[in-house]
Parts: structure tokens; sequence; C-alpha cells
């Protein structure tokens, strides 16, 4: 199946709405069953993406969990994995087994994590911590306290408790009491309740008009003059320019000599990111790393059939599709602040034009969207090459520096 399926994420949050980790799983086709042999090969196609034989594990500290079964658990595949950095989510039943449990244990004992779905805990006795790393939880807002209470022995063994799925801020904030450790959901693209509007801080309001003036070719000391007025912006552009990422030979230590080298189009990108970032609205950094992995994806998923000169229009039109998020803004307000292209903004507001489709699919592979597969194939997308950019794109967001 992972020759015509598509990877879904869903992302795991701390109680602080970091981002602590994703599940990968293929995407349920209606008549469909994923098979153990699928469940084998997406083992498979993730070490071979995010695990680089030169620059390691590319995801950072990020944990990967993925659905196994037992006879995966002595796969190729699994130990070109980092095991401190792997969580296999496994079905009770199936540790009734003392083979996969004894199999199971071994693979604790050498640092992969153990996540148990659906059931009954009592048979893996009080050496649960040999067996698991994780317990997910199916929560059921009726009954929190009572969830909890069954699960007090886990989380006093040193097993992290997961919720899911968690769908309402309320559901969250009572996870959250109880000490759960993760929550896996769509939460963090549902603004709360009562969230008052936020609107632009200063920092931002500075990187908008930095941004317009990139756009409008504006001499370099004007911008110069416009940089200095913000000593943090004007601080973080010297470290990125520095940063062993951008390359340079010598240490640059002048403003004029950083937007010089740095050039116009990449500093537009790295102003978008910035603009992103510097949200003081309270919006969850979830929301921030959902925003830079979705406009490297729509990036990722147009460059092949569009210009190349296109890359940043691509990029923005994803990072922006979540920009009146975070800045708690409408996004017709949100564009009424800076001039955009109009092919972008077309796709921020109607998904259409040039970007638009490329946008909708990034989306779509966030929110396990049936039009996954029919806007794929409407782009001339192969399922293999979608799946790349999308662990590509998951790769960049953890290795960008603003």
């Amino acid at each position: 199946m992972h020759e015509t399926n598509f990877i879904v994420r869903e992302p795991l949050l701390d109680p602080k709405q970091r981002v602590i980790g994703y599940e990968l799983s293929w995407q349920q086709q209606q008549n469909q069953q994923v098979t153990d042999a699928d469940l084998e090969a997406l083992i498979g196609f993730v070490a071979e993406n995010v695990n680089h034989e030169e620059h390691g594990w590319l995801l950072r500290d990020k944990k990967l969990f993925l659905d196994a079964v037992p006879d995966m658990l002595s796969t190729d595949a699994l130990f070109a994995m980092p095991p401190e950095k792997t969580v296999l989510t496994m079905k009770a039943s199936d540790l009734a087994d003392p083979d996969t449990l004894s199999a199971v244990q071994g693979l604790r004992a050498g640092g992969v994590g153990i996540s148990i779905r659906d059931g009954d805990l009592k048979h893996l006795g009080a050496n649960l911590a040999m067996s698991a790393s994780h317990i997910e939880v199916r929560f059921a807002g009726a009954d929190v306290a009572g969830q909890a209470r069954s699960h007090a022995g886990a989380q006093q063994n040193g097993v992290r408790m997961v919720g899911r799925p968690v769908e309402t801020w309320e559901d969250f904030d009572a996870c959250a009491a109880l000490g759960y450790d993760a929550f896996v959901g769509k939460l963090h693209l549902t603004p709360r309740p009562g969230a008052p509007v936020k609107g632009m801080n200063p920092a931002q309001t500075i990187i908008l008009q930095l941004m317009q003036m990139v756009q409008k070719n504006e001499d370099i000391p004007k911008i110069e003059a416009v940089l200095k007025r913000d000593p943090a912006l004007s601080y973080k552009m010297l470290r990125f320019i520095n940063s062993a990422g951008f390359g340079a030979t010598r240490e640059i230590q002048s403003l004029r000599q950083a937007i010089t080298m740095m050039g116009y189009a990449p500093m537009y990108r790295w102003l978008t990111l910035l603009l992103a970032t510097a949200s003081t609205s309270g919006y969850s950094p979830v929301l921030m790393e959902t925003a830079v992995v979705r406009g490297r994806l729509t990036e990722l998923l147009g460059i092949k059939a569009l210009p190349r000169s296109e890359a940043e229009n691509l990029f923005v039109a994803g990072m922006f599709s979540l920009l009146d998020r975070l800045l708690g803004l409408p996004m017709k307000e949100v564009l009424d602040t800076i001039q955009l292209p109009d092919e972008v903004v077309r796709a921020l507001l109607t998904r259409g034009g040039m970007y638009g489709p490329y946008l909708a699919l990034a989306e779509a592979c966030e929110l396990n969207s049936n039009l996954v597969a029919s806007l794929a194939k409407s782009l001339n997308i192969d399922p293999v090459d979608v799946n790349k950019a999308h662990l590509s794109a998951l790769a960049w967001a953890q290795n960008v520096t603003t």
C-alpha cells in the first residue's frame, strides 16, 4: 500500500502545547485495510527518509509513534531507526502472548518506546515499565477522574499517559490537570473560545514593514534603518547569517553586510518565518510549527511543476494560511496589512489560482482528508513523492533557525 497511499501525521502535544513527537500512519482508504506488511513498509520508508547516514536523525528532539504488530518486532527496518526516538504502538492483547511480551521487553531494554492501546493492563503486572513507556488512554470526557484513577498505578511506575482523541479545549485542560503527559488531536487548529483578539505586536509590525520594503526592492540602507529600530530583530538576523547553516565564510558584524549577503528572496522567507514565531498572542508552539511545515510542504509539492522563481510565493501561501490564527485576526484583516501577490491572496482566500491546489494538498495531509488522493492526482504528483515531501518538510521545520 505504501506505493499508493499517503502518510498522515498527528502531533503529540505536552501540557504547554509543545510538539513532543508525531504519530505517523497510512491513511485509511475506503474498503482497504492496512496490512501488517504496510505497517512494516511505513517504518522502512520513515527510516529511509528521516534518519540520514551523515546527519543522523533529522527530526531533532521529536519522537515518532508508529503502529506495530508482533511480526514486526524483529524487522530490519526497525533497527534502522534510533531506538530513543521510536515508539511502537501495540494493542494490549498482543502482549498477552509470552513470546511477544518477551520481544517487547527486549526492545524496551534497548531503548525503544512501546505505547499500549485498547486494553486491560492487569496481566502486565507490577513490571509495567519493563513492557511499556506510554499508555494510550481513549479519552472519554464523561469520566475523566475515573480514568485517571484506573491509570494511577501506571503513572507511579513512570509510564507516560497519552490522551486521545482530545478534541475540545475543556478536554485538554482536564487531561493537563490529571497529569497526562501527551495529547493527540487537531486541537491546535481550533482557537480557544473566549480568547481575546490579539492583533499585531510591535515586532510583527516592523517585520511586516520590512517584508513590504523587500517586496519593493527598497535600497539596502533604508531596510537597514528599519531593522535598527528593533535590536532583537537585528540580533536575530546577525545570528542567522552567522549560523553554520547559512555558510558565511567569516563572521558578519554589520547589518548592511548581512542584508547584502542574504539577498532579497531569502530575506523575505526569513521574515515570513519570523512573523509567525514573533507571535506573543499566547497561541501554541504547535501552531507555529504547523505553519512552518505547511509552508515548506506547499513549496515542495509545487516546485517540480512550477518555475523555481515561484518557490517563495508557494512557501508564503502555506505559512500565511495559519497567520490569522497566529495573530488572532480574521484573514481579510491580515491581508489588508500586507501587500501580497494576487495569486497568493487567491490561494489564501479560495485555495484557487496557481498556488491554491498545492496549499490544499498540504492541508489535506494534516487532516487525514479523503481529498489527499484526488488532489495529488489532479496535480499529477505520485503518492511516494507526496510522502517524501511530507517527511522532508517535517525535518526542515525542525532545523529552521530564526
